[in-house]
């Protein structure tokens, strides 16, 4: 058998020389066009975050992106550019042009990513779970929960305790939210603490917050490989508990309404598919709980930085009611400083803060009055938005009085309420809206009516939180003393 010839290579060594000028003079040429030549170019914003993902991956990374987010629109006006083809917006139009009806979704099982013929079809099936017929059905799980957390409570005052109201909202509303999707609760209020799964959402949510920035910049292959094992196996883990728990409850009958009750009833040959159910029962988990929680955390530290409306509400509850058993659903409808209380507190506080990134479909768009072009990521900063003094006076202050049907206080005359949409707008906006507002006014009367509240310790800037997705919460430390009626 022959030798392999030597073959020279008298280029290679040149070739690997100039390798990282091309390389350079890419990249220099890249950054040059980004600033000056992009369709994006027009748009204000840093320098920096024009050449690159950098800047957005840096704020993401650091839990800051909803805070610096208000600081850029406060230096630069509505619209924002902060990576090479991202825009952030934050009024009202943008909301009806990026999500009143525009596609989304890639055509996954769940909820959020379905294309928009599954996504009608899944969502026409959980409305009858949202509905008020259903909420109607869902009140005495509701109230059982709610009166749980105030004996709990009860006796975390009567030993004299402070309370980490953070984690009772949360442990009550994972427990209505386990049980109206799994048949079952979490035992977070019984126990007083955190179901191993319900913990690891936690850190699920954190972890999915932080990869995001990578699969702008890398392809889903080599995001894979990438991924820390450790978040890779939690997820799987995760995913895995949520699967068993919607085929138990399919497996057996009940006569206690969830959700998967009203889906069943209606699930025709357009029905869900097993898998559809299963993915979007942690959609309805996570959707459905620590955002409730954050915002009534959020209030009950506005309230407490803020007597008169402390004051104020107390005087509402306690003068609308004889006693306990006349509080339900319908009865604190009427409550209307209870319900301009929690909006000022979804303005000031709300549930998921930063940005909730869609996509500007082929052929692109106009938004705000200026065209788009097609796979430009868009999206409106809730904070930003919320805080804004385009939009509301004094943003900074608690003040629901905006929020009253008959005031009449000329300071709020220009104030542009519809850029509050905490739940988002359009028809990809969250569907357990209504169950939301009637958990945090039934919790929130509860807790008024039963309890005096008082900071435990000073907590100023409790508010000044990081955020990966949803807020990283200290503990707000509350004292209570029962109120006998």
């Amino acid at each position: 058998m022959g030798s392999i010839p030597d073959i020279k290579l008298p280029y290679l060594g040149l070739s690997l020389l100039w390798a990282p000028v091309l390389a350079i003079t890419f990249l220099i040429w890249r950054g040059i066009f980004n600033i000056y030549f992009h369709p994006l170019s027009k748009y204000p914003g840093p320098r920096l975050a024009a050449l690159s993902h950098f800047c957005q991956s840096y704020w993401t990374f650091t839990g800051t992106l909803h805070s610096k987010l208000k600081d850029l629109h406060d230096q630069y006006g509505e619209v924002v550019r902060i990576g090479p083809n991202m825009l952030v917006y934050r009024n009202a139009q943008a909301w009806k042009n990026i999500c009143g009806h525009r596609k989304s979704g890639d055509g996954g099982p769940m909820l959020l990513e379905a294309d928009d013929a599954n996504h009608s079809r899944q969502r026409r099936l959980l409305a009858h779970a949202f509905s008020d017929r259903a909420l109607r059905e869902q009140e005495p799980t509701l109230r059982y929960y709610v009166d749980l957390l105030m004996r709990q409570l009860n006796d975390s005052a009567a030993s004299n305790e402070a309370v980490d109201v953070t984690k009772w909202f949360n442990y009550i509303t994972f427990d209505i939210i386990g049980d109206l999707a799994f048949g079952e609760p979490f035992a977070c209020l019984k126990n007083k603490g955190y179901h191993p799964w319900v913990a690891s959402i936690f850190q699920n949510a954190k972890g999915g917050c932080l990869m995001r920035p990578f699969r702008t910049m890398l392809p889903s292959s080599l995001l894979s490989i990438l991924m820390p094992a450790k978040l890779t196996q939690m997820r799987e883990k995760h995913q895995h508990f949520s699967r068993e728990k919607v085929r138990e409850r399919l497996s057996r009958q009940t006569t206690r309404p969830d959700f998967w009750t009203y889906v069943l009833r209606h699930n025709d040959e357009k029905g869900m598919t097993v898998n559809e159910m299963e993915a979007n029962a942690d959609l309805l988990i996570i959707a459905g709980s620590e955002t409730t929680a954050s915002v009534l955390s959020g209030c009950v530290y506005y309230l407490l930085k803020n007597p008169a409306v402390h004051q104020k509400l107390l005087y509402e509850i306690r003068g609308a009611f004889d006693k306990d058993e006349d509080i339900n659903l319908m009865s604190i409808g009427k409550l209307s400083y209870l319900h301009a209380v929690l909006e000022e507190s979804l303005r000031l506080y709300p549930p998921v803060p930063a940005i909730l990134p869609r996509r500007v479909p082929q052929g692109g768009a106009l938004i705000n009055g200026e065209f788009v072009p097609e796979q430009t990521s868009v999206s409106v900063a809730w904070y930003s938005s919320f805080r804004a003094s385009t939009n509301f006076t004094d943003p900074d202050a608690f003040l629901p009085e905006r929020w009253l049907l008959d005031n009449k206080d000329p300071r709020f005359a220009s104030d542009k309420k519809e850029v509050l949409q905490p739940f988002s707008y359009g028809p990809r906006n969250c569907l357990g809206k209504n169950l939301a507002y009637a958990e945090m006014r039934l919790i929130a009367t509860k807790l008024l009516w039963n309890f005096d509240m008082a900071f435990e310790e000073e907590c100023e800037r409790w508010d000044e939180q990081k955020a990966y997705n949803i807020w990283e919460k200290p503990p707000l430390n509350v004292k209570l003393t029962p109120v006998h009626h």
